[in-house]
């Protein structure tokens, strides 16, 4: 037994790498190795941790997922360090050097240190979280799916995975559906021929939404006589819908309803038209 212990000393103590400044040997390599596999077995016991608070519906998903990204960075930096001062690396060297070089490709890391930046904002402030709908700035709609680092996935209403860099969820204007109340309004805007009935355009405009399966009941949806315009009398019929995710298919229904209501009591839907009117002039007479 003791020549055994014996053995693994000398096998520990083997010199790896040596140089007039630096020695690797075994026993910082095995070091590192355990440090390595103790912290990818406490992470992977931390995830099931909040795991299971979110199954039991003590922790909201968003926010045990965005707090567990923050733990995970946080401990990995610190194994990092640790391994490389484990390993003979001086790492307050090491980190002057580092900095030393990000100062002078500054400028050219500069996007990625603000996306970097941008994320942990997002996952301290929780702004926008997973799961959450959001409408970015340039109107396009959907279902966030991750949060890193860097980068958030979100899934568009047409299925397609866009990377999201994470400085355009903080410094661009974003609407967060998920932070609205459960019901969200909207409306469908149409015009009509001028000498149609008001009364019986309402009439109708009331009933193709109130038999439609995804619109509330309550609050009620009305109708509002917005304009008189250049071609046409414009009316927008509002509703309340709480599966806002699917509202452009729901008012494509709504739409389709409109058309076949009014197909059916002879309502006119104009389209921009000018009236040109060509006056006409006597003929000049001519002096020879």
């Amino acid at each position: 037994m003791r020549e055994l212990l014996m053995s693994i000393k000398e096998l520990l103590n083997l010199k790896l790498i040596v140089t007039d400044t630096y020695t690797l040997t075994a026993y910082s390599v095995v070091i590192v190795l355990v440090i390595l596999l103790v912290t990818y077995l406490l992470l992977k016991a931390i995830k099931r941790v909040f795991s299971t608070l979110i199954k039991h519906k003590k922790l909201e998903s968003g926010s045990g997922y965005s707090v567990f990204l923050i733990i995970k960075y946080i401990v990995w930096v610190l194994v990092v360090i640790i391994s490389l001062d484990s390993l003979g690396f001086k790492v307050s060297i090491l980190l002057a050097s580092v900095a030393a070089l990000l100062v002078g490709v500054g400028l050219g890391l500069q996007q990625l240190f603000n996306d970097i930046s941008s994320g942990i904002v997002l996952l301290v402030e929780q702004s926008v979280k997973v799961d959450d709908i959001i409408e970015l700035d340039d109107g396009r709609i959907g279902r966030v799916l991750s949060i890193g680092l860097r980068t958030s996935v979100i899934k568009m209403r047409d299925d397609i995975m866009a990377i999201v860099p994470n400085s355009k969820l903080v410094n661009d204007i974003i609407v967060n559906w998920s932070h609205i109340d459960k019901s969200t309004r909207f409306y469908v805007q149409v015009g009509v021929a001028y000498g149609s009935d008001v009364k019986l355009v309402s009439k109708l405009l009331m009933k193709s939404v109130i038999e439609h399966a995804d619109i509330e009941k309550k609050p009620a949806p009305f109708v509002r006589f917005v304009d008189f315009g250049n071609s046409s009398l414009d009316f927008q019929v509002f509703f309340w819908v709480t599966r806002s995710f699917l509202i452009e298919t729901i008012k494509s229904d709504v739409r389709f309803e409109i058309n076949r209501l009014f197909a059916e009591n002879n309502i006119t839907i104009p389209f921009p038209q000018t009236d040109v009117y060509l006056k006409e002039f006597p003929p000049q007479k001519t002096t020879s």
